[in-house]
């Protein structure tokens, strides 16, 4: 990789994580988590644009962020992390753009699987698994359905170039 697309991915991994913190405004409170739809949707793109592990770290960043600032939750962390990085990984395969409609996968199982392991002994497993599994997807479903129909609009108004396997 060469400089200048180093230093494109530093810049967008940046951008993605202010973004993320810009959009934390908007989010439904369930429980102790806020169901953050953005985060999702920025997961998704970033997944799409950066690659798995830029889009973890910029999901990472934004988590540190909103928590510091008093506007996310310890939730952040496995609710965002995975799903930028099985949407990266699927998409390295792919080369389609549709990778970005599997970040639910990455948030509904690695980072339900990671809370229920954390607050399971405190809630009883098959609570935490169904309460968490219901507020991820909540806003992870829409949030990269959001992502989705984002890229695709990129791409057909050119601000994207267009893949050779970008469409559906």
């Amino acid at each position: 990789m060469g400089e200048m697309a180093r230093t494109r991915k530093i810049v967008l991994t940046g951008l993605f994580a202010a973004l993320a913190v810009l959009l934390s405004g908007i989010h439904f409170p369930i429980g102790p988590t806020k169901v953050f739809p953005f985060q999702h949707m920025v997961n998704a793109v970033a997944g799409v644009l950066i690659g798995p592990w830029c889009g973890a770290v910029a999901a990472l960043l934004a988590a540190i962020i909103r928590n510091a600032m008093g506007t996310g939750t310890v939730f952040a962390f496995p609710g965002g992390i995975p799903g930028a990085i099985v949407v990266g990984l699927v998409f390295g395969y792919t080369k389609r753009d549709w990778a970005a409609l599997l970040e639910p996968l990455g948030t509904g199982g690695i980072g339900v699987l990671a809370i229920t392991l954390l607050f399971g002994p405190l809630m009883g497993k098959d609570f935490a698994f169904a309460f968490f599994f219901t507020a991820f997807m909540a806003s992870s479903i829409p949030g990269s359905i959001l992502g989705y129909l984002l890229l695709k609009t990129l791409r057909r108004t050119k601000v994207l170039e267009p893949r050779g396997g970008s469409g559906l």
